[in-house]
């Protein structure tokens, strides 16, 4: 799209602050306002839209937008019932990645307890939620009671918060990694390369696919992203 605003700022909201372009509040697709829980949120909108093609009359793309883009989707998807997706989020306690870990005594299971079990310790100690660790790929039932805790603690966050999370959790494949990220115990480089540890060990034997690199990049980007509107959202 044609940029079509010089300036873009913010104001008070009812219920939060406004994106102005050129003192005009941005709408969500629905036609409403929307509507940023945080004032730094919301600066960071504004400044992403005051970069956007560079000037009026600029192209410009919603890929340039991509914290408005999870802002958005929070409002217009999540607030209205947020429990659908609280849900799906929490649904990744179920088989968190952080609980599978390689047979045996292996150089991969030593590096995976030493990197991945402090957070499973993190997770009991702030949470009370204990998961069960199990060996390869067969499943193991986690417990209904740290179930429950977790999707609990996912449903304590707004709906921006939310839409940030369906980002992240999916992308980590882990929602203690999640919860560690929207909560400051992580930033986006360590919670990634966290959840990479199966994958850059591989590597460090067998090298590395420019395509399976390519793809990696694509999703670091989008946990730096939700890290940040995280980020802006924490009191």
């Amino acid at each position: 799209m044609k940029r079509f605003w010089d300036h873009a700022d913010v104001a008070p909201a009812p219920r939060g602050w406004q994106v102005l372009l050129d003192g005009r509040p941005m709408r969500v697709p629905g036609g409403g306002p929307l509507t940023l829980e945080t004032e730094p949120l919301a600066r960071a909108v504004a400044a992403e839209w005051q970069a956007a093609g560079g000037g009026r009359g600029g192209e410009t793309s919603f890929a340039d937008l991509k914290l408005t883009r999870i802002a958005g989707t929070g409002q217009e998807r999540i607030a209205p019932n947020p429990e659908p997706v609280v849900l799906e989020i929490a649904r990744y306690a179920e088989t968190d990645l952080l609980c599978y870990r390689a047979p045996g005594q292996s150089a991969l299971a030593r590096r995976q307890r030493e990197q991945w079990q402090p957070w499973l310790d993190w997770v009991e100690r702030r949470h009370g939620a204990r998961l069960l660790e199990a060996e390869g790929v067969t499943y193991v039932a986690q417990p209904a009671q740290a179930l429950a805790t977790l999707a609990g603690a996912v449903a304590l966050h707004g709906a921006q918060a939310l839409a940030a999370l369906g980002v992240a959790v999916p992308a980590l494949g882990s929602l203690v990694l999640g919860l560690a990220l929207a909560e400051g115990e992580l930033d986006a480089a360590t919670a990634h390369a966290l959840s990479i540890l199966d994958e850059t060990f591989q590597e460090e034997m067998w090298g590395a696919d420019a395509e399976a690199l390519s793809r990696r990049a694509l999703v670091a980007d989008d946990i730096v992203v939700a890290a940040r509107v995280l980020a802006l959202l924490r009191p």
